[in-house]
C-alpha cells in the first residue's frame, strides 16, 4: 500500500481531513485544493491517500488507480463490493490512526471525489460507528446504500455536505442526490448543493468547503 500524502499545518494538528481522489487520479490530484483550505484552517492536517492500482472492468480491464472495480454502468453501477469494503478499511485505519495521535473523532471529516466519494459515504455511514467530524461527497454517489438501513446514533451525528455539478456526463446530478436523500430520510444533518459544471471542482465549490470546514473544525 502507497503511503498517503500527507499536509502538515503550521500550528499543532488539532483536527483532519482526510480526502480520497477519483478513478484513475493519485494521492496529488486534490493537493492543490487541501493547500488553499490549510492556509484558512492553520491547524487541519490534510491526509491524501492513495488508491490501488488495478484492472478496471469498464475501462476494458485497463489497469488504474481504483479504489473497487465497476464491472458496469448500468441500469444501476456493478462494483466490487469486497473492494469497496477493504477501501473503506484502510479509511478506518487512517481514522484510528489520527486518534491515536489525539485528534477526537468529531475533529476528522472524510472527503471524497466521485469514487473516492464512495468510499467514505460508505466508511462514515455503513462502516465507522462513532460519529466524525463530518462527510464532503463531491460529485460522487453511493452504491452501498439501500432501504431498510438503520444508522447508528453517531453516524446519524455526523453532517455531510454533498456537492454535484448540473451537467455531470459521468456521474449523473440524479445519483448524487440520491445519495443526499438517503442521508436525509436517516436524519443526517446533510446538506445538497449544485453548481454550474460537469464532473470537476470550481472555484465558488471551494469556498463553500472552507466555510462549511470552518464552521466544524474552527
Amino acid at each position: 500500500m502507497t503511503q498517503p500524502l500527507i499536509l502538515e499545518p503550521k500550528n499543532t494538528a488539532d483536527a483532519c481531513v482526510i480526502w480520497l481522489h477519483g478513478l484513475g487520479a493519485d494521492r496529488y490530484d486534490f493537493l492543490p485544493v487541501a493547500e488553499f483550505l490549510q492556509e484558512r484552517l492553520h491547524s487541519t492536517r490534510f491526509i491524501m491517500p492513495q488508491a490501488p492500482t488495478r484492472p478496471v472492468t469498464i475501462n476494458g480491464g485497463y489497469a488504474m488507480p481504483s479504489w473497487y472495480d465497476i464491472k458496469a454502468m448500468s441500469p444501476a453501477r456493478a462494483i466490487d463490493e469486497v473492494q469497496l469494503q477493504d477501501s473503506a478499511a484502510q479509511v478506518v485505519e487512517l481514522i484510528e490512526a489520527e486518534q491515536a495521535k489525539g485528534i477526537d473523532p468529531t475533529r476528522i471529516v472524510l472527503a471524497g471525489f466521485s469514487q473516492g466519494g464512495a468510499v467514505v459515504l460508505h466508511t462514515a455511514y455503513l462502516t465507522w460507528q462513532q460519529a466524525l467530524g463530518g462527510v464532503i461527497a463531491l460529485s460522487t454517489y453511493a452504491p452501498t446504500f439501500a432501504d431498510g438501513h438503520q444508522l447508528s446514533a453517531g453516524q446519524q451525528r455526523t453532517p455531510a455536505l454533498c456537492l454535484h455539478g448540473i451537467h455531470d456526463p459521468v456521474v449523473i446530478p440524479s445519483m448524487g442526490r440520491t445519495a443526499f436523500e438517503y442521508l436525509d430520510t436517516w436524519g443526517v444533518a446533510a446538506r445538497w448543493q449544485e453548481y454550474p459544471m460537469e464532473h470537476e471542482v470550481m472555484v465558488e465549490e471551494l469556498s463553500d468547503i472552507h466555510d462549511w470546514l470552518a464552521q466544524r473544525l474552527q
